[in-house]
């Protein structure tokens, strides 16, 4: 896109931090010096960025300059349609989502605004009543999906909820386990009248979001409620899921497009209706995450904090994943933050091949607790233990909407809190452990979009320096390939116990018996679970080795 990476002319807390001053000598001790050489705020989107406990040689920038500048190009044709997602064949443009003036087409303008248009109108007409559940106004909403489906919306919802004044009360199945299901249901026993179900899968055959949906027919056939009165499908078009809610007269369909990832989809519908469902003003989230994006488009170290973020990440990693990431959000806020990241980083980065087919094992692995919780939990390792991390501290200036009471003279809980803060990033510096700073001015909407759009293009950035595609995840599909095998050997062990109960049978005999001679391990363990389960009816034999183990259909 013409003019996008032209650096913007740098306000005056930027205007000293050229280049040449960032590859100044370093001291090995910390200094004012020092911390003014790596220090940079971004008074435009509320933030700063404090490298200055990272151990930079003092021709890291000129080193990291080639990359930088390769990046930066990648990102200006990202932006402006290019196939960035080659295994795919997809363009990438969960950026268009928070301007859509930046799409490349008139097509994908019109769809972006529609849909949040379209958003907005449903939360209002939801809120007013005039879409209404079995038992009046809907209460509460549960969201159904798995991975970015999930983890992104239950990241916003904890940052930016207020006890007493949500519109809504917000639930969420981001799992196929049934025993966690069975607790949300059982916490929406007699609320289900009064309930919005969104179900969220963009294939509309991700088995997880798929049992999770089966389970709340269920619950609300039990309750003698027409679950297509109460449900929405956020997928793609002409999905399974898409057809489904078509065929069944659910209430309304929002789109997921093929150039968003799940991981990347906060700003589109996945996130922004629960958000608006909630009552959240997603006009500023969308502003926050435009905001960071402008800004993160200027083609400079020193003027743009999601390249300083990815230029830090590979110095700390070596450019291969030599030391993990621990993500410390001192906000309780913030304390979905690390596994919301982890997904977005870890399934991001993690890749076993580049773009030239070359075998690199690619990642960082990404971890985190909220301080000061985390200084009673792993700092003592981090501090004095096994040196392979470097950590990432995220600090909120603001405290708290209200006032606050001295726990001792002059001295507040946000005073103690900062306080760690500072204690923990100094203990960590004496020995040898680096740290980056993330500064935010409060937890709103706005500063939500400003850290989502910060990380999304840190790891575009990230993802050119190290040469490869951080927009698939074939490892992802691969493990559900495997899982379908699996289940297709349980159907066969089910159905050979069942044709043969008159006996109990060995793990060989049932291997023997469905053709699966190579998989005795595999049969054992399904039938161990199909054992535990009472309704299944397939009892197992005690013994004390595995050889003579056996399971029978009773």
């Amino acid at each position: 896109m013409k003019g996008m990476c032209c650096i913007q002319a740098p306000c005056q807390p930027r205007e000293k931090y050229k280049i040449e001053t960032l590859m100044s000598q370093i001291t090995d001790a910390p200094s004012w010096d020092r911390f003014c050489r790596w220090y940079t705020e971004f008074p435009e989107i509320g933030l700063a960025m404090d490298l200055s406990r990272m151990n930079f040689s003092n021709d890291f920038v000129g080193q990291i300059e080639p990359r930088l500048a390769k990046a930066f190009t990648a990102m200006e044709a990202l932006e402006a349609g290019a196939i960035s997602n080659p295994d795919e064949n997809r363009m990438v443009g969960h950026y268009w989502l928070r301007n859509s003036s930046t799409a490349p087409s008139e097509e994908i303008r019109t769809a972006i605004d529609q849909t949040v248009a379209s958003i907005k109108t449903f939360a209002a007409k939801v809120h007013a009543g005039e879409i209404r559940g079995s038992g009046g106004l809907f209460e509460h909403f549960l969201i159904i999906g798995i991975g970015g489906s999930a983890l992104g919306p239950q990241f916003v919802s904890h940052a930016l909820a207020q006890a007493g004044n949500d519109k809504m009360t917000p639930w969420f199945i981001d799992n196929t386990d049934p025993d966690g299901i069975d607790q949300i249901t059982a916490k929406l026993a007699g609320l289900l009248e009064k309930t919005l179900v969104i179900v969220v899968s963009k294939s509309g055959g991700t088995k997880e979001t798929r049992n999770g949906m089966l389970e709340m027919q269920s619950a609300f056939s039990e309750a003698k409620l027409d679950f297509a009165n109460h449900a929405v499908a956020v997928t793609g078009e002409g999905s399974v899921l898409d057809k489904v809610a078509e065929t069944e007269g659910w209430i309304e369909r929002f789109p997921m497009w093929n150039w968003v990832g799940g991981r990347t989809s906060e700003t589109s519908a996945v996130g922004l209706l629960p958000a608006a469902m909630q009552g959240f003003d997603i006009d500023q989230l969308l502003a926050g995450a435009a905001a960071c994006d402008a800004v993160t488009r200027t083609c400079s170290f020193a003027g743009n904090p999601a390249a300083q973020l990815a230029a830090a990440w590979f110095h700390a990693v070596e450019g291969r994943g030599a030391r993990d990431m621990v993500i410390l959000p001192y906000k309780d806020r913030l304390a979905l933050f690390p596994k919301y990241l982890q997904q977005l980083i870890m399934e991001s980065l993690g890749k076993e091949h580049d773009l030239d087919g070359q075998v690199v094992n690619q990642g960082i692995t990404v971890y985190g607790n909220k301080g000061s919780t985390d200084q009673h939990a792993y700092i003592q390792q981090l501090r004095d233990g096994v040196h392979n991390f470097f950590a990432t501290f995220i600090r909120v200036l603001k405290d708290q909407s209200g006032t606050s009471i001295e726990v001792e003279k002059g001295i507040t809980t946000g005073d103690y809190l900062d306080g760690f803060y500072l204690g923990t990033r100094d203990a960590l510096y004496q020995k040898d452990r680096q740290s980056i700073t993330v500064t935010v001015n409060e937890v709103s909407a706005f500063s939500v979009g400003v850290l989502v759009a910060l990380y999304e293009r840190a790891v575009g950035y990230y993802s050119t320096f190290i040469n490869i595609n951080s927009y698939h995840q074939p490892g992802v599909e691969a493990g559900k390939k495997a899982a379908g095998v699996i289940l297709d050997l349980e159907s066969k062990i089910v159905v050979f116990l069942k044709e043969n109960s008159e006996l109990a049978h060995s793990v060989e005999a049932i291997a023997k018996g469905i053709n699966a001679v190579g998989e005795k391990e595999k049969v054992f363990l399904i039938c161990q679970h199909l054992s535990a389960q009472a309704e299944r009816s397939i009892r197992k034999t005690a013994s004390s080795s595995l050889d003579s183990v056996s399971f029978q259909a009773v």
